[in-house]
């Protein structure tokens, strides 16, 4: 699975929304809808912080676990 799938699948069962993910992490909605859609990366900051607030790993997000 790609970072985009499982970015979406983590924040699903945190029970987050796009723009609330977005607002703890410090980017605009529209930007995390294109790290949903493969359409860009996060920086490794950005990735760091969005494991912080999903209780993840970054390993997890990108699929190495």
């Amino acid at each position: 699975m790609a970072l985009s799938d499982n970015l979406k699948k983590l924040r699903e069962r945190a029970g987050m929304t796009q723009a609330e993910l977005a607002e703890a992490v410090g980017v605009s909605q529209p930007t995390m809808a294109q790290y949903e859609s493969g359409l860009k990366v996060p920086s490794v900051i950005t990735a760091v912080r969005i494991e912080q607030v999903l209780h993840t790993t970054c390993s997890e997000l990108v699929g190495k676990e």
